[in-house]
């Protein structure tokens, strides 16, 4: 069969589509063409470089086959971005569209590239699709070093704050910027802990170390942070000696669960993510046991919304089993139930739950925003498959907490204990 006879199949099937849904963009195709015809130059559209790609997704249609052929850049958009397409609603449900839909015009597309080559590259396909995450140090540190050090930090610092603050920000208005969206996070983190000056604040998760200098700068603490990668522990260790912290903050490149000593506060800011809900029990005790008794504990950490039993909520859904195998292996989260049952399992007492969904997604679309604006020194950091992999890793995270699919919480703890907590009555400090 004839490329021309193919292509000309395929283009009365996507006009087909087009004119069922109601489409307000379009597609541009190998050749050139546009569907609908005479798509102004202007107007959104998806772009498909090659009909391997479309005979990929025929014979492979799923999540993985679209995100390798955007990443590869044979699927692209043209005049917007993913945030653009999403906006864009249908006209009809999509069972409804399934069944006005002509199946003889889509089977006859189907096999006429049926047996076209997929082409290439495949770029995703080389990285392990079940990444080991049984909570042991050498587990997560092939994991985290994955993530933090296989990449480099130049190419976080092209989309993060000065900081290099990679959770999500906490904005007093909206139209923030991200500096100081961060900063509000930072102190409204520490006054949550209450931190008084001389007493021991330890960060499980330190990241490139911006909470315990913070901390230490405008709180008085002692802080100690620890990390598994060797990159973010070089950078904070240059960070707090360019600041002058040396006799307030200490780090250590070392697994939480060998951590010795005991610390009036406890922060882990986006790192109970990496742990993996099987680990849940070790980690939680790990806490309460570095925790003094009158001590509290921070927990910032991602959710999903619970389902019917735990079972069913630890089935993944497509985007969430790419992000835990492409972006952070080894990945879970839970859903807020589970943290408070934990917490109150192993011997907390859970003082207040603050929700920060809406925050994230604005978080993560600035992020996007602004790697979108540096995307030539990022693809010459990286190369463009990485780049556009964590292109749509962002969108897709700001789209996915803008819709509530996921969620992310604050909840401080102290270990339970008779008598009183020491916190204040109300909350009305923290939110000065």
């Amino acid at each position: 069969m004839s490329a021309t006879t193919r292509l000309a199949s395929l283009k009365k099937l996507l006009g087909h589509a087009v004119e069922l849904l109601g489409l307000d963009f379009g597609f541009v195709l190998w050749d050139g063409s546009t569907i609908p015809a005479g798509l102004t130059p202007g107007a959104l559209a998806l772009q498909i470089a090659d009909d391997g790609a479309i005979a990929a997704l025929i014979r492979w249609p799923t999540f993985d086959t679209l995100l390798n052929l955007w990443v590869s850049g044979r699927i692209d958009l043209r005049n917007g971005t993913l945030f653009d397409l999403f906006a864009r609603r249908l006209k009809m449900r999509s069972n409804e569209f399934l069944r006005v839909l002509d199946k003889k015009l889509v089977m006859g597309v189907a096999a006429k590239f049926l047996f076209v080559p997929r082409g290439g590259p495949w770029p995703l396909e080389q990285i392990r699709k079940n990444p080991i995450a049984d909570g042991s140090e050498t587990a997560d540190q092939r994991n985290i070093h994955y993530h933090y050090d296989d990449i480099p930090t130049e190419f976080y610092a092209l989309f993060l704050d000065p900081d290099l603050l990679y959770t999500c920000a906490y904005f007093a208005d909206w139209a923030d910027d991200l500096v100081t969206a961060q900063r509000n996070k930072l102190d409204i983190s520490c006054r949550k802990l209450r931190l008084k000056p001389g007493e021991t604040l330890l960060e499980i998760g330190c990241g490139w170390g911006a909470l315990i200098c913070y901390a230490a700068q405008h709180y008085g603490v002692r802080a100690h942070g620890v990390t598994l990668s060797p990159t973010q522990y070089d950078y904070a260790k240059e960070q707090i000696a360019r600041l002058g912290l040396q006799d307030r903050v200490t780090l250590e490149l070392r697994h939480y669960s060998l951590l010795e000593g005991s610390f009036d506060k406890i922060a882990a800011i986006g790192m109970f993510e990496h742990v993996g809900i099987d680990n849940h029990p070790a980690y939680f005790r790990t806490v309460h046991r570095l925790l003094k008794p009158n001590g509290l504990y921070l927990h910032h950490a991602i959710s999903r919304p619970a389902k019917g039993d735990d079972k069913s909520f630890r089935k993944k859904k497509p985007g969430y089993a790419a992000i835990t195998r492409y972006i952070f292996p080894g990945g879970e989260v839970d859903h807020l139930g589970m943290t408070t049952a934990n917490l109150n399992r192993f011997g907390f007492e859970i003082h207040d739950v603050e929700g920060w969904r809406e925050h994230y997604a604005r978080t993560c679309r600035l992020w996007h925003d602004r790697l979108l604006a540096n995307q030539s020194a990022a693809e010459n950091l990286v190369g463009r498959d990485t780049t556009r992999l964590f292109l749509a890793y962002l969108a897709g995270c700001s789209i996915g907490f803008e819709r509530a699919s996921i969620g992310i919480f604050q909840t401080l703890a102290s270990k339970r204990k008779r008598g009183p907590s020491g916190l204040p009555p109300t909350r009305a400090d923290l939110y000065r």
